[in-house]
């Protein structure tokens, strides 16, 4: 029945769907806890930047996203990030621009637990003397992380299927083999089936596990 997917990597693909993943949710969730944090600070340019920041690349589609780092800033502009492989260079380009992208909606999950923390633990910290970075990072984050578990895991899942975007500059994950087997095989339901089965399988497990993470670590009030 599926003799048709011969000579066709299909765990290569989904392989480099899973890279894009983590390093994407990693540089992502770095960069939207430095957002989330420059909106709740006290410096009104940083909150400036961080709330244009969300408002702007939140409302622009991924797929301008993705494209403007190919065509803008490899072809344009001339970044290359390291190498020289086509290959490499796209990926990390797709990494990137997922990156810009998730990040704003990072931000937002970890700015939602943070309003969650009690406003007398903060001025209770301050009044030992802490500073805001102290606060933030070893009072009110902490207790943000373990409230928005729930919210960043749709984040995460929302991400996985996002990779498919990165085809669009010719990474070769799952949507880009895909479309190859699309073009060169009459099996269109088979395929359908192959790759949205291959999807299940790396979004469900990690909505299960980070749910009962999620319910383990929640802050009780």
């Amino acid at each position: 029945m599926f003799d048709f997917l011969e000579g066709y990597d299909l765990l290569g693909a989904f392989w480099v769907t899973v890279q894009l993943t983590l390093l994407s949710a990693v540089g992502s969730l770095v960069w939207g806890t430095l957002l989330a944090a420059m909106r709740v600070g006290p410096v009104p340019l940083m909150r400036g930047f961080g709330t244009a920041y969300v408002n702007v690349v939140r409302n622009i589609p991924l797929t301008v996203i993705i494209l403007f780092t190919s065509l803008g800033l490899n072809q344009t502009l001339g970044v290359r990030l390291g190498s020289e492989n086509f290959d490499t260079i796209n990926f990390r380009l797709a990494v990137l621009g997922l990156i810009a992208y998730t990040s704003a909606f990072v931000c937002e999950a970890i700015r939602s637990g943070i309003n969650t923390v009690p406003v007398g633990q903060a001025e209770a910290a301050r009044a030992l003397g802490l500073n805001f970075t102290q606060v933030l990072t070893l009072v009110v984050l902490p207790q943000a992380f373990r409230s928005v578990v729930g919210p960043l895991t749709n984040v995460l899942i929302a991400l996985t299927k996002n990779t498919t975007v990165a085809a669009a500059i010719g990474v070769a994950e799952a949507a880009l083999l895909m479309k190859d087997i699309l073009e060169n095989e009459a099996q269109l339901l088979l395929t359908a089936a192959v790759f949205a089965f291959g999807f299940v399988c790396l979004t469900l497990p990690t909505g299960l596990v980070l749910g009962w993470v999620s319910k383990k670590v929640a802050v009780k009030r």
